[in-house]
């Protein structure tokens, strides 16, 4: 019997791209279903369709989790459940077939080459049950060559269990804590409010410098101004307008005086080559593209061949690409500075096109991927370019007795700048200027001016703190050296993009504006959970646990004891916040508890008896079928006596049947859904049951 070798990536245009090169051209199955592979010289070839697995909702570790209380929170599985993602049970069926077929003799994890990647294969494989031998292709560019040099050298799957052990804390602590602090605030202010790990800390960003412009107070200032054709030149900032009026009074129509030049040489080096974060601010920035947007477009790029990994956090490249670094550079009128961009790479080498590049048709490629393939080409020509190199001139005046000064730079040798083309703005070129020159009749006035409020949050500058944050003074005075941003390269854009969709942000135009909501619920929520500091140094930890310093058990058993001191330390919304969200409380007094989330459940007029809880959902109507079958009136003190006993004996009860009335015990028989049932229970003595 033939032997197989099962390749497994993470999406079917992987597959396509490694089965072409390992030549396992045959199509299995019918080539319209998703559940298909490729077949031939002694491999197989599927894919996973992304995460083929997701962990179980609350309510499938035990039924009591359908109703959102309190009293169950906070929810920490003693042992994880995992269940087919929805849409993807025939790619999970296929998969785990192929991985236990008794003709495939070992398996090839060539799932994206990072955290997630080594999640979504090995979740399938411990569903499969498949105890077949693992080796791990780590590539960072779907070029031929570099899927052939992968193969020929692969790792052992092993060699990477750390990083498939922090790529499940990770997940978890995300589900824990989502599933708690979602639940435990909703469950206090009475509306679907969602909160996590990540998105929360973020939202605060966004709503403390939201908070920062609605507060700024605009202060003007006055600097007298001396103009000599030429050249212009500045007083010091004035706050009384009347000082700057009266110091233009006494230098309009006088000389100025040339007392002093201080000339500096300067240069600046180019700049890094772009892991994601970097080219998602960038693209913001030049094009207004979103981080998602960014991703997008170089999640393609690279799936064409044309760039290397896209989920990169590194922004350098190894010695061995050198050659082709080199090729793709092309002829320049310099001699390439190669070795600033070559070190150390842990994980993935900085996002770069690839050789494909040289010969690729880009013009036929979509606006928003040609942008993003130039502007990568474009950053690393100008990394390996000369540095900038220009003359900062300072000169400073007299005039009428007071100080003025002027600025300009004089560009010696314009290196990496002529490759990227930007326009620096403080590029002042003065003309040549020596001392004791003088300008007759000058033209002094007063110019106005105010201070400027924070600007709004963009994609560029909320990505720049989620990378810093830990680290950035505007959060913590004193920062730990170890702290890292919130979240990860690969995970930033879609924190955004949740806060957006939860209608707790609103993009316009560029500007990423905090919503009322979203503000509100950054009031309610405690400290820990908004705190950047935090957050950062729980992706701090997930690297010890990559690193094999910290044991997913210690990690875990801390994430534990932090919900649950949350879920401790807060058994009651904040009264001044109580009704910020809607909360059901009207002018009628509680007639007892919320059997499912122990709020107040009250009179709401002639309609029915409701949780306060919006959230809830329990409700009582009083024309539901059940009363007005028996044509009983439901009313408060019978709804009293079934919150606090679960149960009522009534007489009077029409029987449709017989046309008679008889007597019964109504129990609430409450499941959680969206409509409360009844029973009745008969006495044994009338022959009832």
């Amino acid at each position: 019997m033939s032997k197989f070798k099962l390749v497994i990536t993470e999406k079917p245009s992987t597959a396509q791209a490694i089965s072409a090169v390992l030549n396992a051209n045959k199509r299995e199955d019918d080539p319209s279903r998703a559940d298909s592979y490729f077949i031939g010289n002694g491999y197989i070839v599927s894919w996973c369709a992304g995460h083929l697995l997701e962990l179980a909702s609350p309510d499938m570790y035990d039924e009591k989790y359908k109703k959102w209380r309190y009293s169950d929170l906070p929810i920490i599985p003693e042992s994880w459940k995992y269940i087919p993602a929805k849409g993807k049970e025939n790619q999970l069926e296929v998969v785990t077939k192929l991985m236990n077929r008794p003709d495939v003799k070992c398996i090839i994890n060539a799932c994206d080459a990072g955290r997630e990647g080594e999640n979504i294969f090995n979740l399938v494989r411990d569903f499969a049950k498949c105890t077949k031998k693992v080796y791990r292709l780590w590539i960072s560019s779907m070029e031929e060559s570099a899927i052939r040099a992968g193969f020929a050298d692969m790792k052992d799957g092993e060699s990477y269990n750390n990083l498939y052990a922090a790529a499940t804390c990770r997940e978890r602590a995300d589900w824990v804590c989502g599933i708690s602090a979602t639940r435990l605030i909703s469950v206090l202010y009475g509306a679907t409010l969602n909160v996590g790990r990540v998105q929360s800390p973020t939202l605060a960003m966004l709503v403390k410098r939201e908070n920062g412009i609605s507060n700024f107070v605009k202060e003007p200032f006055y600097i007298p101004v001396v103009n000599m054709g030429e050249v212009t030149a500045y007083g010091e900032k004035l706050k009384n307008k009347s000082e700057a009026e009266l110091i233009c009074g006494f230098c309009n129509g006088t000389t100025a005086v040339v007392q002093s030049i201080e000339r500096q040489k300067k240069t600046v080096s180019p700049p890094s080559l772009f892991n994601l974060t970097a080219l998602q601010r960038e693209a913001n920035r030049l094009f207004g593209f979103t981080a998602k947007q960014t991703l997008d477009y170089t999640q393609s790029l690279y799936e064409k061949r044309l760039l290397s990994y896209p989920r990169s956090n590194g922004k350098l490249i190894t010695e061995d690409m050198r050659d082709s670094v080199m090729k793709i550079i092309g002829d320049f009128n310099f001699t390439p500075n190669i070795e600033r961009i070559i070190g150390s790479v842990s994980e993935h080498h900085a996002i770069i096109p690839t050789l494909e590049i040289i010969n690729a048709d880009t013009a036929t490629l979509p606006k928003g991927e040609r942008s993003i393939l130039e502007l990568v080409r474009k950053k690393l020509t100008a990394a390996v370019s000369p540095k900038h190199v220009y003359e900062a001139v300072t000169a400073t005046l007299n005039c009428g007795n007071y100080t003025f000064k002027t600025k300009g730079k004089n560009v010696i040798e314009n290196g990496w700048k002529s490759i990227e083309n930007n326009d620096d703005k403080d590029e002042n070129p003065l003309p040549e200027l020596s001392q004791g020159q003088e300008f007759q009749s000058v033209i002094a006035y007063v110019k106005e001016g105010s201070t400027s409020p924070p600007k709004h949050h963009t994609d560029d500058s909320i990505l720049l703190f989620m990378e810093k944050a830990g680290q950035h003074n505007d959060f913590n005075e004193n920062p730990p050296p170890e702290c890292v941003g919130i979240g990860t390269s690969a995970t930033r854009d879609a924190t955004l993009e949740k806060l957006i969709k939860s209608g707790f942000v609103e993009r316009q135009t560029r500007n990423l504006i905090p919503t009322e909501k979203g503000k509100n619920l950054i009031a309610i929520l405690p400290e820990s959970l908004t705190s950047p500091k935090l957050t950062s140094e729980w992706e701090n930890k997930l690297k010890q646990v990559e690193l094999g310093e910290l044991s997913m058990q210690n990690f875990m058993d801390e994430i534990s004891e932090f919900i649950k001191s949350i879920v401790a330390e807060n058994s009651t919304p904040k009264p001044e916040f109580a009704n910020l969200f809607g909360g059901r409380q009207s002018d009628f007094p509680a007639l007892g508890n919320c059997p499912r989330c122990n709020s107040a459940v009250r009179e709401s007029a002639a309609k029915g008896f409701f949780c306060d809880n919006h959230l809830c959902g329990f409700k009582l109507w009083k024309e539901s079928k059940f009363w007005t079958a028996k044509r009983k009136l439901l009313t408060a003190e019978i709804v009293t006596e079934l919150l606090k006993n679960g149960r009522v004996s009534l007489g009077n009860l029409y029987s449709e049947k017989t046309g008679k009335s008889y007597s019964a015990i109504v129990i609430l028989d409450d499941d959680g859904g969206k409509f409360v049932n009844f029973k009745m229970e008969f006495s044994k003595a009338k022959g009832r049951a």
